[in-house]
C-alpha cells in the first residue's frame, strides 16, 4: 500500500487481522521485507504495520540530511493515516534509534518499545565514520558500501552457511537510494538520547547480538540501565542482524515480551506516559 504524508510517498503493509498493533521499523539499507522472518510468529495474535523508511525501499527519497525527529514524525503521520491510536514500536538498529525518539516525542502513541541491535549514543561508530559513509555514497554510489556492511552485519559462519540469504540483503543495500542512505546516516549520527531514556515509562525490550560490533552489548547495557522498565536479551551466535541470522531466538524473545507485557496486560489504548 502507498500513501502521501509529510510531503513524501510512503510504502507500507498491514499483516494480521486482530490484536494489539505493532509498528516495525527496519535497519539502515534495508526495507520492510527485513521483517519477513518475524511475520509467522506475530500475525496470529498481533496486527503489524510495516513501512519503508524515508529514502528506503519504495518510499520516496528527499534530499538530506534527515533527522531522527523527522523520521519519527513520518511514522506518527503514518499511524494517524492507518487509524492507530497507540502501538508497540519494534525498531531495529536505525529503527531503534527512531523508536527512542518516537517514544520521547510521541508517548501517547507508544504502548511499549522493542529496541534491537541499536544504540542511544555513538561510541563504537563515531560521527566521523558516518561522515565517511555519506561521502562514499555521494561520490561513488552504494556499491562500495555493500560488502563492508555485510561483513559487519553477519557472522562469517552465517555468510558461509546461508549465501543466498546474505546475497538478498546485499542486493537491498545496493538498491538503496543514495539520498536516502546519506540522509539517514546523518540522522543516525546525531542519536543522543541516553540522558532522556528515563522518561520512557512503558515496558521496553532491549535485544542485542552476541557478536554485534556496530551496536555492541555495551550499547545495549547503556540503554537497559537507563530505562525504568526494561529487560535485556542477548541473541547467541549472531552479529548485528539478529532477526535474520537467528530468527528463532529473536522471535521467541520478542513473543515472550509481547505476550507477557502487551497482549495479556492492557490494550493499545494504554499510552507510554507516566
Amino acid at each position: 500500500m502507498r500513501t502521501t504524508l509529510n510531503g513524501i510517498e510512503v510504502e507500507y503493509s498491514i499483516d494480521g487481522d486482530s490484536g494489539p498493533w505493532l509498528v516495525m521499523s527496519h535497519s539502515l539499507g534495508c526495507d520492510m521485507a527485513m521483517w519477513d522472518p518475524q511475520m509467522p510468529a506475530l500475525t496470529g495474535r498481533y496486527r503489524v504495520l510495516r513501512y519503508d523508511t524515508r529514502g528506503h525501499g519504495r518510499s520516496e527519497a528527499t534530499a538530506g540530511p534527515y533527522t531522527l525527529d523527522q523520521l519519527a514524525d513520518d511514522a506518527a503521520a503514518l499511524m494517524k493515516h492507518v487509524g492507530i491510536r497507540s502501538a508497540v514500536w519494534v525498531g531495529f538498529s536505525m529503527g531503534g534509534m527512531i523508536g527512542q525518539t518516537f517514544a520521547l516525542k510521541h508517548p501517547s502513541l507508544t504502548q511499549a518499545v522493542v529496541l534491537a541491535d541499536t544504540t542511544s549514543e555513538h561510541h563504537a561508530t563515531p560521527h566521523s565514520v558516518w561522515d565517511e559513509r555519506i561521502r562514499v555514497a555521494l561520490e561513488q554510489g552504494m556499491a562500495p558500501l555493500v560488502q563492508p556492511a555485510i561483513g559487519r552485519w553477519f557472522t562469517q559462519a552465517y555468510r558461509e552457511r546461508q549465501p543466498e540469504r546474505v546475497a538478498a540483503v546485499a542486493r537491498t543495500i545496493g538498491r538503496t537510494s543514495v539520498d536516502g542512505w546519506a540522509g539517514c546516516c546523518a540522522a543516525i549520527s546525531g542519536v543522543n538520547t541516553t540522558s532522556r531514556l528515563h522518561e520512557i515509562a512503558c515496558p521496553v525490550l532491549v535485544i542485542v547480538g552476541e557478536h554485534d560490533i556496530g551496536t555492541p552489548l555495551a550499547s545495549a547495557l547503556t540503554i537497559h540501565r537507563a530505562l525504568p522498565d526494561s529487560v535485556l536479551a542477548v541473541v547467541s551466535d549472531a552479529a548485528h542482524m539478529t532477526c535474520i541470522e537467528q530468527p528463532s531466538q529473536f522471535n521467541r524473545v520478542l513473543r515472550q515480551f509481547l505476550d507477557a507485557r502487551v497482549a495479556l496486560h492492557g490494550s493499545t489504548e494504554d499510552p507510554c506516559i507516566p
